[in-house]
């Protein structure tokens, strides 16, 4: 019977494990593949040698990524509590309303800050100062990122908070504490791998980003993810995949170490 349960269980595994090996496993070993490459195909290091030239937009990139990181913690925390707190009913209503613009594609809601914001939009015309330029600023682009990354912060924190038996709140009262305290002292610690998960969530796709920045930036700068299109665009596959390669290691060292901080039995993430 347990052989037959075996079976069954690798039989209905096996879609999802070609899923991952052919479009997780293998994007990542033609990427290390190239990286470690040359035109020719030989072996070289010279693309990973060429690395420290892009250390300027490897530190822009992390600096966005994290301030937008933690405005969206800052943001989506309190967000995230407000949500727990209401009744079951407004919950959902909340939640729908928090999830309602991801129901429309990136391009398009970057697109609509771009309107807004650009020269002679919306907000400079409610201004009344056309020349009032918004685009092409860092501010903007940490702006789109929080915009469009802050359902990945609030959710698992609310996901969190939520799960939080309610006790805890009623003996926290019993022992003198007020809210805030309640929220400091007891929330706030249990609610931990929540955190730990919407953070990982909204800095990873930050860091490697291309369309906010492109857009929203002008073309005044530069992210990690703009240089890496460019590279494949232009043809320097092997640059673009040693960048690609180093931006990997980044992210697995950032979800191992917030892993460390995480608890697998309360949601948190899990490497």
């Amino acid at each position: 019977m347990k052989k037959k349960n075996s079976i069954m269980r690798s039989i209905a595994a096996a879609p999802h494990i070609f899923w991952a090996v052919l479009f997780i496993v293998l994007p990542l070993i033609i990427v290390v593949y190239y990286a470690f490459t040359d035109e020719s195909g030989a072996f070289a290091l010279e693309n990973i040698a060429s690395l420290p030239k892009y250390a300027p937009i490897f530190g822009l990139s992390i600096e966005l990524s994290v301030i937008a990181t933690a405005i969206c913690l800052l943001i989506g925390y309190p967000l995230a509590y407000v949500i727990s707190k209401a009744k079951p009913e407004h919950q959902k209503i909340l939640v729908m309303l928090l999830m309602l613009p991801m129901w429309t594609n990136l391009l398009i809601r970057t697109y609509s800050i771009m309107a807004i914001l650009d020269n002679g939009g919306i907000v400079s015309t409610l201004f009344f100062d056309k020349s009032l330029r918004l685009i092409g600023t860092k501010g903007i682009v940490i702006f789109g990122m929080v915009y469009d990354f802050l359902p990945y912060m609030v959710l698992p924190i609310y996901t969190c908070i939520s799960k939080i038996d309610k006790r805890m709140w009623e003996a926290a009262a019993d022992l003198g504490c007020n809210t805030f305290m309640t929220l400091w002292k007891v929330i706030l610690p249990l609610s931990r791998s929540g955190i730990i998960s919407g953070v990982t969530m909204v800095l990873v796709p930050s860091i490697s980003t291309f369309y906010i920045s492109q857009k929203l930036g002008g073309g005044t700068f530069e992210l990690i993810g703009d240089t890496i299109e460019r590279q494949f665009i232009s043809g320097t596959l092997n640059t673009g995949a040693a960048i690609s390669f180093v931006m990997m290691l980044l992210i697995l060292l950032s979800l191992t170490v917030m892993n460390k901080f995480a608890d697998p039995d309360d949601g948190g993430i899990i490497v």
